[in-house]
């Protein structure tokens, strides 16, 4: 074979890598190497500008939900138990999205499950229901949770599931949470773990992650490895929908499953 035909094997090969990563458009007549170019500082604040952007010389008070704020803290602290930290929820008027929401999402299953499974937030049909996971997403746990043994139907705490979200009202057409409506809501989540005392975790898709293991990382990267979240075992996984979105996951799935089950099935 010829060298140029080695050549444009590669260049081929190439091509057909970029398009699976989704760079099927060209931007620029030339190419530019992104690994050389420099990057243009970007030029100098006036001083009324950077007075501003220092905390320190604001007076202005931190914005509602930048961080897990202590009042909140104390407030679920307080909780004794599940009911208890229901109703403080249902009572609690600070979140902009309850506005919105017909119901307050709390969960369903069995508390007392050895698997403990978090979500990213209601949808439609949640919001309407007031349980989590009842849609399609839900209907295709519901099938994954039986391939494994497990049932939110379940009486025994062995076959048993418990299932919650990250936030317990549904955001207006169903848009990514915003990072102030996860951190102001995160300390019931917390509780929430601290409560159910699970066994094992199953974090559903990149908000459960990302919020619950508090890094960047996405879940494609993220899950099939076991990880520790609070003192629990950890398990991440794509959210059903993304497998309903794209089948292929199911696999990467079904692998994530198994890991669990085999945990379960420890001594």
């Amino acid at each position: 074979m010829s060298l140029e035909s080695d050549t444009f094997d590669a260049d081929l090969a190439a091509l057909a890598w970029l398009l699976e990563l989704g760079a099927d458009e060209a931007i620029g007549e030339a190419p530019v190497n992104r690994f050389e170019a420099v990057e243009t500082p970007p030029p100098p604040r006036p001083a009324a500008a950077a007075r501003r952007a220092d905390p320190a010389a604001s007076e202005a008070p931190p914005l509602p939900g930048a961080a897990e704020r202590p009042d909140t803290a104390a407030l679920v602290a307080s909780c004794p138990d599940l009911a208890s930290l229901r109703a403080t929820l249902e009572a609690f008027e600070e979140c902009g999205l309850k506005k919105g929401a017909k119901s307050t999402v709390f969960a369903d299953g069995n508390p007392a499950a050895r698997v403990m499974i978090v979500g990213e937030a209601p949808g439609r049909d949640e919001d309407r229901l007031g349980l989590p996971f009842v849609g399609r997403s839900g209907q295709l746990l519901d099938r994954m949770l039986a391939a494994i043994g497990l049932s939110r139907q379940a009486k025994e705490p062995e076959r048993a599931a418990y299932i919650t979200n990250v936030l317990p009202w549904r955001p207006p057409q169903n848009r990514d949470p915003s990072g102030d409506e996860i951190a102001m809501l995160l300390p019931f989540l917390h509780r929430h773990i601290a409560l159910a005392k699970p066994q094992v975790l199953i974090l559903m898709g990149n908000a459960a992650a990302k919020t619950l293991l508090e890094t960047t990382t996405g879940i494609t990267r993220l899950r099939g490895t076991w990880t520790e979240c609070r003192g629990i075992p950890a398990m991440p996984m794509f959210h059903p929908a993304a497998l309903l979105r794209d089948p292929e996951k199911k696999r990467a799935a079904w692998a994530d499953l198994l890991h669990v089950q085999e945990r379960l099935l420890r001594p």
